[in-house]
Formats: C-alpha cells, structure tokens, sequence
C-alpha cells in the first residue's frame, strides 16, 4: 500500500529545495514520515502483519540514516528539517 501521488506531493512540497527537487535527504525524509504514519495507522487495524511491520522498521532506520547524514554534514539543513517538519531529535 504505496503512498498515493498527492499525498508524496503535499509531504515533500514543505521541504523542497527547489520546485523539482524529489531526490535531496529532506524530500526523502518527508516521504519516509508520510510513510510511517501510514503504516502506523495501519498496525492499528492490523496488529498481526508482521511482514509490513518489517518493511517499517528498515523506513524507520533509512529515515533515521537520512537525518543523521544531514546533521553530520550539513547542520543549518537538518535544523531547518526538523523545523518544518515539528520533530526534534
């Protein structure tokens, strides 16, 4: 159950860089967190889909590689994510 093409749009929409920016950490980490809270809400309904929650823990872990490589290289873009994004780490 892939993400629908709007919702991608509105989540990377409040991290591009520039208009067609679809490849760079923060548009990555925003389709990520879109990602996860679907599969969250998901979980809810069915707790027992163990292969999904798979599929979550390896989003959770490319996410969290994302913003690890954004803070050790690029400190002002990491806090800025987190800014517009309403996460702190």
């Amino acid at each position: 159950m892939p993400l629908a093409t709007e919702q991608k749009r509105v989540a990377m929409e409040k991290v591009q860089i520039h208009s067609t920016d679809v490849g760079s950490p923060e548009a990555q980490v925003a389709v990520l967190g879109a990602r996860i809270a679907q599969l969250t809400e998901h979980f809810k309904a069915f707790p027992k889909d163990h292969d999904s929650r798979h599929g979550l823990l390896g989003m959770v872990s490319r996410r969290k590689r994302l913003l690890a490589y954004l803070m050790r290289y690029d400190t002002e873009r990491y806090k800025t994510l987190a800014q517009k994004l309403g996460k702190t780490r």
